[in-house]
C-alpha cells in the first residue's frame, strides 16, 4: 500500500490498466501467438517499472530515516550505497549540508566554551579591584581615622575606581570587537597629529614620573580610524610608561614606505622575558615583568584594533628596553 502513495505510481496506473484491456484487442487484430507475446512484453516492462519504483521508494524511506536520526543527534550520514542516479546527486548535496552543519555546530561549541572562559576571566579580573575597594571603604569607616590617613585612603580609592572604570571600558571594547559590531571609520590623518593624540592622555602621568617623551613623525598621512588607532597606541604607550624607570625616555616614531606605515614605541625599561614574547598579546596574560595592577588586556586590545585595520604588531627587546613595531599596510589598487 505504501507504493500506491507515490504520485509517480498513481500517475502510471492508467498505463497499467491499458495492459489488461490490450489482450482482447490483440486477439481481434493479431494472431494469438503475436498477441500473447506483445502482452507478455508489456507485462514484463510494467513489472520492471513497478520494481524500480519500489526500490526507489525503499531507498528514499531509508534516507528519510537517516535524516531523522540526524535531527536527534547523529552526526554522520551513511550514504555510500547511493552511488548512481538522482539519489547520488541528492547524497552529495546532503553530505555538503551535513558537513556545513557539523562545522557550524563545532564553531558554536567553541564559541560557547570561549565565552565561558572569558566570563570566568572577567569575573576574576573584576574581583581583585572590587575586593580592594571594599577594604579601603571599610578602613574609611573607622571612627579614629586621622586626616592624613584618610587622605591616603581616599587617594587609593580614587586610583582603584579609575582602574576599575578603565577595565570595564576595555572589556566592553573587546566585547564589541569580538562580536564584530565595531564600525571603523578610516580617514587620512597626519602621523604627527595621530601620535600627539595618542600621547596626550598620558602627558601628566609621564611628567610626574619624570619621563621624557620624544615624537618623530613627518607630515605624511595614514588612512585609519583616528580614535581607535589612538586608543591602541595609547595602550602601548601606557605599557612603556609603566615599565620605564623614573627619569627615563620613551620614543614614539613613525615613518612611511611605499608598502606600509611603521610606528615604533621604545622605552628604557627591563624589556620582556623571552618566555613571555610568544604569549604577550594573549588576553589576560600577565608576563613575568607585568605591573602589579596589570589586567593583561591592554596589549590584546591594541593588537585587535591594529589587525582589524590591515596592520601587524610585533614586540621585541631593544638595547635596552622594549620595542613595539606596528605596521599598517597600504591598500593595493
Amino acid at each position: 500500500m505504501d507504493l500506491l502513495r507515490s504520485a509517480e505510481v498513481r500517475r502510471d496506473l492508467p498505463a497499467f490498466g491499458l495492459v489488461t484491456i490490450a489482450l482482447p484487442l490483440c486477439l481481434v487484430f493479431f494472431s494469438p501467438p503475436a498477441a500473447l507475446g506483445a502482452l507478455l512484453g508489456l507485462m514484463v516492462l510494467d513489472a520492471l517499472h513497478i520494481w524500480s519504483l519500489y526500490r526507489r521508494q525503499a531507498r528514499i524511506r531509508e534516507l528519510a530515516a537517516q535524516l531523522s536520526s540526524i535531527l536527534h543527534g547523529q552526526t554522520t550520514l551513511a550514504l555510500e550505497e547511493y552511488t548512481e542516479g538522482e539519489l547520488a546527486l541528492l547524497r552529495a548535496e546532503l553530505q555538503k549540508l551535513l558537513s556545513s552543519l557539523n562545522a557550524s555546530r563545532q564553531a558554536l561549541l567553541e564559541e560557547k566554551l570561549a565565552l565561558s572562559d572569558s566570563l570566568a576571566d572577567i569575573s576574576h579580573q573584576l574581583r581583585t579591584p572590587l575586593t580592594s575597594i571594599h577594604l579601603v571603604a571599610a578602613m574609611l569607616g573607622e571612627p579614629d581615622l586621622n586626616p592624613a590617613r584618610k587622605r591616603e585612603l581616599l587617594a587609593e580609592l580614587g586610583r582603584l575606581l579609575s582602574r576599575t572604570d578603565w577595565l570595564v571600558d576595555a572589556l566592553l571594547k573587546l566585547s564589541k570587537l569580538d562580536a564584530g559590531t565595531v564600525q571603523f571609520h578610516p580617514c587620512a590623518v597626519r602621523l604627527k597629529d595621530l601620535l600627539t593624540q595618542a600621547s596626550e592622555p598620558l602627558a601628566v602621568a609621564m611628567e610626574l614620573r619624570g619621563l621624557q617623551l620624544t615624537l618623530h613623525a613627518g607630515q605624511q598621512t595614514l588612512l585609519c580610524d583616528p580614535a581607535w588607532t589612538a586608543e591602541a597606541l595609547g595602550n602601548l604607550l601606557k605599557n612603556a610608561m609603566e615599565h620605564s624607570p623614573e627619569g627615563g625616555a620613551i620614543c614614539l616614531a613613525a615613518e612611511q614606505t611605499p608598502l606600509y606605515t611603521q610606528i615604533t614605541i621604545s622605552d628604557q625599561g627591563e624589556g620582556f622575558a623571552e618566555v613571555d614574547l610568544p604569549r604577550l598579546f594573549e588576553r589576560f596574560y600577565r608576563g613575568q615583568n607585568a605591573a602589579p595592577d596589570s589586567f593583561g588586556i591592554g596589549l590584546n586590545l591594541a593588537r585587535r584594533i591594529i589587525t582589524a585595520q590591515n596592520g601587524t604588531i610585533k614586540a621585541a627587546n631593544g638595547h635596552p628596553g622594549a620595542v613595539f613595531t606596528i605596521r599598517f599596510y597600504h591598500s593595493v589598487l
